[in-house]
């Protein structure tokens, strides 16, 4: 059996389930698949009242990645809201660049804490190879505006996301935009110094220790200087007692 024609036997169990344990098994088999086909009825089944249902086609549309963002793109405004919040989560899973201005509006706009947490995430996920060479810097730019905004959210997993992104944004543009990296920086003492939630402080502390590793390891060396091997080192002799008596 091809790929094909398995794709249309999954499809066909989830258009006949009649029941929501049914739905999620269906969609669930479907998802694991991770075949292509089933890109347009894994986004159907956002739209259904079943939130493990939804669940499972957000991961499977994220395992097949960049060939489902046109399809959620192209439909995502017209969704309910439910199916809109579950359609970010798969693009901000997929990382994929042309959902950007989607991910940019729902971080700092949507009033769902998830759906804003979702893509704060996304936006520390995208897959920079896909942006031309001379756009790289103007859009990183764009996306540590973002960041360092969203990350003043009222809402500390929201806050929290936005600290993850910036980790691994700070190591992307060490290379294209150093000049930019010590506002990344500043804002992470700065949430480490007046930030209210203790998960969100640990998770700076831990940013701050993957982006400044040369930092940390020249603080443990001033703690525990390492040791000096003397070579070559003449040591002079010390007389026995008495051994310049006469």
């Amino acid at each position: 059996m091809n790929n094909s024609d398995l794709a249309q036997i999954l499809i066909r169990a989830v258009e006949e389930a009649d029941s929501s344990d049914r739905l999620l098994d269906a969609v669930q088999e479907l998802a694991a698949a991770g075949i292509e086909e089933s890109v347009p009825t894994l986004i159907a089944a956002l739209g259904y009242n079943n939130p493990g249902a939804a669940v499972a086609a957000v991961d499977g549309l994220i395992a097949i990645g960049e060939v489902a963002v046109p399809p959620l793109l192209e439909l995502i405004d017209d969704y309910n809201y439910g199916a809109r919040a579950w359609a970010i989560r798969a693009l901000a899973g997929i990382g994929d660049v042309r959902a950007l201005d989607t991910l940019f509006e729902a971080a700092k706009t949507d009033f769902s804490l998830s759906v804003r947490r979702a893509a704060a995430r996304g936006l520390g996920t995208l897959r920079w190879h896909q942006v031309p060479p001379e756009k790289v810097e103007s859009v990183q730019t764009q996306v540590l505006e973002a960041l360092l905004l969203i990350s003043q959210d009222p809402e500390w997993v929201v806050r929290y996301a936005a600290v993850t992104s910036l980790e691994t944004l700070a190591i992307a543009i060490a290379v294209t935009l150093p000049e930019q990296a010590s506002r990344i920086t500043n804002q992470l003492q700065q949430m480490l110094d007046t930030d209210v939630d203790l998960g969100v402080r640990t998770r700076v502390k831990f940013a701050q220790e993957k982006i400044q590793p040369q930092q940390h390891q020249e603080q443990h060396q001033e703690m525990f200087p390492p040791k000096i091997k003397l070579q070559n080192t003449e040591v002079p002799e010390v007389p026995h007692r008495g051994g310049g008596r006469r």
